[in-house]
């Protein structure tokens, strides 16, 4: 699952992706940290396109930033599809992502 900021601040759901070749998860489960008590996302329940099946997700702190590769179907806001995995942009910070909504 990936969020993004919006202009107030709030973590908001825009994609999930197409599940990570194993190498590359092995390396973001190295980089990622543990969400505190308050995420935001706390007792969100998550659920693959078309399915009621809950998924099982562990959340993480928002703190890094992925560039991923998309179709053009937008629903509400997110991604209709999922999005593919590129490569983590360790040159950027997440204050660099325009917010959610913003052109960009």
């Amino acid at each position: 699952m990936l969020g993004r900021l919006d202009a107030t601040g709030t973590l908001r759901l825009v994609a999930r992706s197409t599940p990570l070749r194993p190498e590359v998860a092995r390396d973001l489960a190295d980089r990622l940290t543990p969400a505190q008590p308050d995420h935001s996302w706390e007792g969100v329940r998550f659920t693959s396109w078309g399915s009621r099946t809950p998924l099982d997700v562990v959340l993480v702190e928002p703190e890094l930033v992925a560039e991923i590769a998309v179709d053009t179907a937008l629903e509400r806001g997110s991604w209709r599809h999922p999005v593919r995995f590129a490569r983590l942009r360790l040159d950027t910070t997440v204050a660099d992502v325009p917010p959610f909504g913003a052109s960009g």
